[in-house]
């Protein structure tokens, strides 16, 4: 059996309330014009915030930080107003994204990675089939997690009178502990052929656990899960992963560039929410490179030209890399509206921004989480600031999506004109 890749379409989303009701000026039953989605975001940040330290060296699994975002109607973000949800595009997904993981890395992690997978039914689904999971998950306010990418052991997909049975074991998803929907990679007997797959975690079978035990992103809740015979609907099998060439059409092949900028995100993220924090501390607390400074600290505002220039750097190093996430951004939002219009040549050079930016991202905040602890000094170690939290969210992240791909795929397009192949990411 081969699943022809379906033509693109909206995005997804079963539940026991009703739809979100949107009025003409674009607001939900939240009462949430699309526009206010970035303040909303600043509010849930700042709730997060007060007691950010707390629940991350807690490390309890993040119900109700999830539920702190079904609450707030950020889930839903990106799902059309007319299908019951925020009506918002990826530049404001970004924003979000961006303003969360300041203060919350791992729950930042959650929800950059609920929404690319919530987006893929876009990528992968057929417009009908599409619209009818988005007006669902929209009104049960689904949370997304799972894992698509191509470095996982497919699951089996084994079909049966009235559908198919799904088998096997992923060592490593997104949010597997809380999550009400998986998107997970499994294959077609016989062909091999890897497709998507839409998994309630309601049905039997489903066993998440294993594998989180991460010395970052504790409130992540990622780790493995398995399927021992789960019911799959035919519906529920979105359509192909194939990376073969010519398999997928250039929309399609937007699904990575649209990971990586999650993960570009997630990066600046952190790395604004460490800056952000450390910049209290350095004006209030005396340099650790006193001793070598001309002049006494005086308690006043810091001119140390050491610490100046520390700071400096890492403000430059965040502003470059964001630059270049919003150009990538800019540049996936165009290709988007374009659809099935979309060449090959097009959707190269978006993959390639956004490699770019992965890239830029991931290396800025490893840059910023460790040279700004050195800024602070001493004081940096202590537990009850919990700063060294930004430094292990980040370097989680980055262990699991290495920068040396992004510039490997980067140099070749630049020397050879090579097409970035099609992956998705961790």
């Amino acid at each position: 059996m081969t699943i022809a890749p379906p033509a693109p379409a909206a995005p997804f989303g079963d539940s026991d309330r009703g739809a979100p009701v949107t009025s003409a000026d674009g607001a939900t039953e939240w009462g949430t014009p699309r526009e206010d989605w970035p303040h909303i975001a600043r509010e849930l940040a700042d709730d997060l915030a007060t007691d950010a330290v707390e629940r991350e060296q807690a490390g309890k699994l993040p119900l109700d930080e999830v539920a702190r975002l079904r609450e707030s109607g950020l889930l839903s973000l990106l799902v059309p107003a007319e299908r019951g949800g925020g009506g918002a595009d990826w530049r404001t997904a970004h924003t979000v994204l961006r303003t969360v993981a300041a203060a919350d890395g791992a729950v930042g992690h959650l929800l950059g990675s609920h929404y690319f997978l919530s987006y893929c039914a876009r990528f992968f689904a057929g417009p009908d089939r599409a619209a009818r999971i988005e007006r669902t998950f929209a009104a049960g306010q689904w949370y997304w997690g799972g894992g698509i990418a191509s470095q996982e052991p497919p699951l089996i997909l084994t079909p049966t009178a009235n559908g198919y049975l799904l088998d096997g074991h992923q060592r490593y998803g997104s949010g597997v502990g809380v999550a009400d929907r998986l998107l997970v990679r499994a294959a077609v007997p016989g062909t091999g052929e890897p497709v998507a797959v839409l998994v309630d975690t309601a049905q039997p079978g489903v066993v998440s656990g294993g594998g989180g035990d991460t010395f970052g992103q504790r409130l992540a809740a990622a780790g493995g899960v398995s399927f021992d015979s789960v019911p799959v609907t035919r519906d529920d099998v979105l359509g192909s992963l194939s990376s073969d060439d010519g398999a997928l059409s250039p929309f399609t092949g937007l699904a990575a560039p649209t990971a990586r900028l999650v993960s570009a995100q997630f990066c600046l993220g952190v790395a604004e929410g460490l800056l952000g924090e450390v910049r209290e501390h350095g004006r209030t607390v005396a340099s650790p490179w006193h001793p070598f400074s001309p002049q006494p600290w005086s308690g006043g505002p810091p001119q140390d030209p050491y610490v100046l220039t520390a700071y400096g750097e890492l403000a430059v190093a965040a502003r470059a890399a964001s630059a270049l996430a919003d150009q990538a951004g800019d540049a996936l939002t165009r290709g988007l509206e374009r659809g099935e219009d979309l060449d090959d040549e097009e959707g190269a050079e978006i993959a390639v921004l956004a490699s770019a930016a992965e890239a830029a991202a991931a290396r800025a905040a490893q840059e910023i989480t460790t040279r700004a602890l050195e800024a602070v000094g001493a004081t940096a170690a202590f537990a009850r600031h919990g700063l060294d939290r930004f430094w292990r969210d980040t370097r989680t992240h980055t262990l699991r999506e290495p920068v040396a791909h992004r510039l490997r795929e980067v140099g070749d397009y630049f020397l050879n004109g090579a097409h970035p192949p099609f992956s998705l990411p961790a």
